[in-house]
């Protein structure tokens, strides 16, 4: 079995917080990373940490973009077990949009319309949510009970998940780098070379 990792967000911005006020929810973002650390996350969301309204396909991370400019992201981490050919999927899907990253719009009316439960779709155009299910159901991972119109809430309820961090980002991010240092101490004191 491999894992991936559903990250829900709240990162505080304008939009994040209108967003919050609408709905009530606790997070009003979610990516996806292919690795426990979250050093390969990626989502639909502002191509510029400054501008709200201007968004597409995104790599994320913690000391860079939006992440990095709003330090107090709250977020929660679920890990989902998948096959390795799902996981092969995802990976795949992934690259395939990150080579055709200009081909693909954010779909900012349709973010708005969720908030009030319509949906919006057009080709090549997502937000957030919309790109992390059609991800999931693209690599065949069982989405089956995440509804039409979804909010990144949704993402609590994915099947083969359990949460593994609720907290701040960046305090994720510390214990991360701890553990990342301690294993490389591990392994020079051993001799190991990888």
């Amino acid at each position: 079995m491999e894992k991936i990792y559903i990250v829900l967000a709240h990162t505080g911005t304008l939009l994040s917080r209108l967003i919050k006020m609408r709905t009530g929810a606790e997070y009003t973002h979610v990516s996806i990373a292919l690795d426990e650390n979250l050093k390969n996350m990626y989502s639909f969301g502002r191509k510029y940490s400054y501008i709200a309204f201007i968004g597409g396909f995104v790599r994320e991370g913690a000391n860079f973009g939006t992440f990095k400019r709003f330090y107090n992201t709250e977020i929660s981490i679920y890990e989902v077990s998948v096959t390795e050919e799902q996981y092969k999927k995802v990976y795949e899907t992934i690259e395939f949009v990150k080579e055709h990253k200009d081909e693909y719009k954010f779909n900012i009316l349709g973010l708005f319309l969720a908030g009030f439960n319509k949906k919006r779709k057009a080709e090549k155009t997502y937000y957030c949510a919309e790109f992390v299910k059609a991800l999931l159901e693209k690599s065949e991972v069982d989405i089956s009970g995440l509804p039409e119109i979804i909010k990144p809430e949704h993402f609590k309820n994915i099947k083969n998940s359990k949460l593994i961090y609720k907290g701040l980002l960046k305090e994720y991010q510390k214990k991360t780098k701890f553990m990342e240092n301690l294993l490389e101490i591990m392994i020079s004191k051993r001799g190991i070379k990888y």
